[in-house]
């Protein structure tokens, strides 16, 4: 996801050594060994060979890893989430890819996060139109869609108050698609978001950091209510970002619930959250 505090396009210069060790972290089937000399523009070269530890998939890798491994180690652009943080959702993914993968935001560590679920559709939401076309220039395969937000982070304390004075954002009658009374619901997103169910999902946007952002409010309601009503089996895995702040702090608490927190690291929130029908006038 682009830096909420950068400008966009703007890039962070750490050692590439740095991104090389999370590459070869991410692989799985494969460990590889790159070799960067320091000072010199080549482009570093790989060693690619089959993992010793006979617990993990032995599977080749897919051509979209190894288009990660190639930008990231050819690059001073690196994740915005921390090795910590990534590590969080990569051992869920690794576990349960392939799998369907929604990812509220789409940055420079995008192609990295598809990596993690190569024979799954992965999908990111992006508010921005020109930060789309910036990204697919790089990174063509990724499939990422233009979403609107029709709520303003200022409005956040506003909307936390007075949700439960509508019916359609309470919970056992509270849906997305064309759920105008319901201003937290996402009610026109891509046919693809609602046509799925999804068994993992990051929020790393919208932007939330100026009152005139959308804020992440009505991903974080939405992710809910997409996890309550899921009919497949399993529960589903949310992972949040920026908990550090105030808006998604509350909204988690309010909405993903922390009975069901199972994890979390630096800002990342992790939870489990199992199907709910019930007709309760509270999420949690």
């Amino acid at each position: 996801m682009k830096g909420e505090n950068d400008v966009v396009g703007s890039t962070t210069d750490r050692p590439r050594q740095t991104v090389v060790a999370l590459i070869s972290f991410i692989t799985g089937a494969f460990l590889m060994s790159a070799f960067l000399t320091v000072g010199h523009r080549d482009w570093p070269s790989y060693l690619l060979i089959r993992n010793p530890n006979p617990t993990v998939s032995s599977a080749p890798t897919t051509p979209i890893q190894l288009q990660a491994i190639l930008h990231y180690a050819t690059s001073k652009v690196t994740p915005q989430q921390s090795f910590q943080e990534i590590t969080q959702s990569f051992n869920v993914l690794r576990n349960r890819s392939p799998c369907n993968f929604l990812v509220f935001g789409l940055g420079y560590d995008s192609l990295m996060w598809a990596s993690f679920n190569p024979n799954g559709p992965t999908l990111f939401l992006e508010e921005t139109p020109e930060w789309v076309t910036t990204v697919l220039k790089d990174a063509p395969s990724l499939n990422a869609k233009t979403v609107p937000y029709r709520t303003r982070l200022k409005e956040a304390d506003r909307l936390l108050a007075s949700y439960r004075g509508e019916p359609d954002c309470l919970p056992g009658r509270a849906y997305l698609k064309g759920n105008r009374e319901c201003r937290l619901a996402l009610d026109n997103l891509p046919e693809e978001v609602y046509e799925r169910e999804w068994d993992v999902i990051m929020i790393d946007a919208p932007r939330g950091y100026f009152p005139d952002a959308p804020g992440r409010m009505a991903a974080i309601f939405s992710a809910a209510v997409m996890a309550r009503a899921r009919k497949g089996v399993g529960n589903t895995h949310v992972f949040l970002h920026d908990v550090d702040r105030k808006v998604e702090k509350e909204f988690a608490k309010e909405f993903l619930c922390m009975k069901f927190k199972v994890g979390g690291v630096g800002r990342l929130w992790h939870f489990e959250i199992p199907p709910n029908n019930s007709s309760s006038t509270k999420f949690c």
